[in-house]
């Protein structure tokens, strides 16, 4: 007979008893999410902290603006264009061992930054992490996911992990800039080696191997990867030619053309194939639909927002930039402090009304902007706040909902698709709310002291570009409330 004192193995994934193995699985679980959030922090602490340093590396590596476009944007597209294929292997092979893997390699990519030379061993050493984040991010919120049965728990995980990565985003251009004061610009990199050590021993210890009955071992589909890979790649990088080179270049439009072929190959391919990268079947489910449109709406209000709220604060309005800072605090405070009330709004109203009330709030926020922006700050304020409450919650309950809705062995591949969504939104808001402004505004839009007639012509084309995503964004909830009724509780 068994010590009833003895504490069951951390890894015994055995669903008998809950009470019993509850103490040493919260022991597991809270090193699991130390873990994980860690990954969050890394995927949003990156970007936000390089950005504060492309001037100082710009002129110690002799960059070109362009290159220096490549140090942040190549990580981007790498990190968007495999996301889908890695998560296919985790789902086939183990989300902890891609994990693991992933972090070895972000590890290695980080101290490899002590090395750089010239910008192009930059390009990818960035490369390399945008690798690392295609391998680690997706399987973040699939891990989480399996940490606890409890929904409740479930959304008090993600929601941890994701206040984690939303300090780091507040953070990264501040501790950016006081690092870059003492420290060469390579410390912004290398931070991310122990970052990666803390996440590796988080997840090592505090998560089992994944059971054989929640992965599947359906080949690997080739064709489709590299097709989605194309796919996501060029819808990445069209809006950034829009908005680069503008509308009048070929170039844009052959990336843009150049992923419709893609999709429509890829869609083609997984509809035609045996074992296909994704079963479109999936993303049909009701509660799969509904989360996707529901972050894709978010994405597209969120990034045509922080566009043109950047632009109107420092261009339209003339703010200095440690002013235009301040003026975001609103935002800010919002995404670090209403972490709390996440739980309590999905608890009150349910993860289906939480979902699309707080797509809808985001949306609401931008058609706030788009109205109001040029009566004052007060109304750029209101929208800053709407569209902070909205991400909170929003992040948490559509990602959540996709994972409910999907068979096990498929949650990977399901985050993999919820940040895929939400990634390609915002290139396209850039791309939609940049290509309207120049198509309106007269003149070099980053010069400073615009004429009067050039701040009345910024005005319109926020009200066009804002009206217009709000209608594209309004949509997509609207598709997801129908996409959701099926799923609904009749209770």
């Amino acid at each position: 007979m068994s010590n009833q004192n003895e504490l069951p193995n951390p890894t015994d994934d055995s669903r008998d008893s809950p009470v019993r193995h509850r103490p040493q699985t919260l022991r597991a679980a809270a090193v699991a999410l130390a873990g994980l959030s860690a990954v969050f922090l890394f995927e949003m602490l990156d970007n936000s902290i390089l950005n504060v340093a492309l001037h100082t590396i710009g002129r110690e590596l002799g960059a070109s603006t362009t290159a220096l476009q490549w140090v942040t944007g190549a990580y981007a597209v790498v990190f968007g264009g495999l996301m889908l294929l890695f998560s296919a292997i985790a789902d086939r092979f183990g989300r902890r061992r891609v994990m693991l893997i992933g972090l070895a390699v972000l590890g290695l990519a980080s101290l490899a930054t002590a090395l750089v030379t010239t910008t192009e061993q930059l390009i990818a050493v960035r490369v390399a992490m945008g690798i690392a984040a295609a391998m680690t991010t997706p399987g973040s919120m699939a891990l989480a996911f399996r940490l606890f049965d409890d929904e409740n728990l479930r959304v008090r995980a993600i929601t941890l992990i994701s206040t984690v990565g939303l300090v780091g985003l507040a953070i990264g251009p501040t501790v950016g800039g006081f690092i870059l004061a003492v420290a060469p610009w390579q410390v912004l990199l290398l931070i991310n080696a122990p970052i990666a050590v803390l996440a590796f021993i988080g997840i090592r210890i505090g998560i089992a191997q994944d059971l054989p009955a929640e992965l599947h071992r359906d080949p690997l589909d080739i064709a489709g990867a590299l097709l989605g890979t194309a796919t996501i790649v060029l819808a990445l990088v069209a809006p950034t030619l829009f908005v680069g080179e503008g509308a009048g270049f070929w170039t844009p439009w052959a990336a843009t053309g150049g992923a419709l072929i893609a999709v429509i190959l890829f869609v083609v391919r997984e509809r035609t194939a045996r074992y296909p990268l994704l079963d479109l079947h999936l993303i049909a489910l009701p509660l799969v639909s509904s989360g996707l449109a529901y972050k894709a709406a978010s994405g597209l209000a969120i990034s045509g927002l922080s566009y043109m709220v950047t632009l109107q604060l420092q261009f339209a309005w003339g703010w200095p930039p440690a002013l235009a800072a301040i003026g975001m605090l609103p935002q800010v405070i919002v995404l670090l402090g209403g972490g709390r009330l996440v739980g309590p709004f999905v608890a009150r109203f349910g993860m289906d009304r939480a979902a699309w009330m707080s797509s809808a709030a985001v949306v609401l926020g931008l058609a706030v902007f788009a109205a109001g922006s040029r009566f004052g700050y007060i109304w750029v304020a209101l929208s800053l706040v709407l569209v902070a409450a909205g991400m909170r919650v929003v992040g948490v309950v559509a990602g959540t909902n996709v994972m409910r809705g999907l068979p096990k062995n498929r949650t990977t591949i399901g985050a993999a698709l919820v940040d895929t969504s939400s990634q390609v939104a915002t290139g396209i808001g850039i791309a939609v709310t940049g290509t309207i402004l120049a198509a309106l505004f007269t003149g070099n839009i980053s010069a400073p002291n615009w004429s009067a007639d050039q701040v009345a012509a910024f005005q319109t084309g926020v009200t066009v570009a804002g009206v217009t995503l709000t209608a594209v964004a309004a949509a997509l909830v609207l598709v997801g409330i129908a996409r959701s009724r099926p799923a609904r509780d009749p209770h």
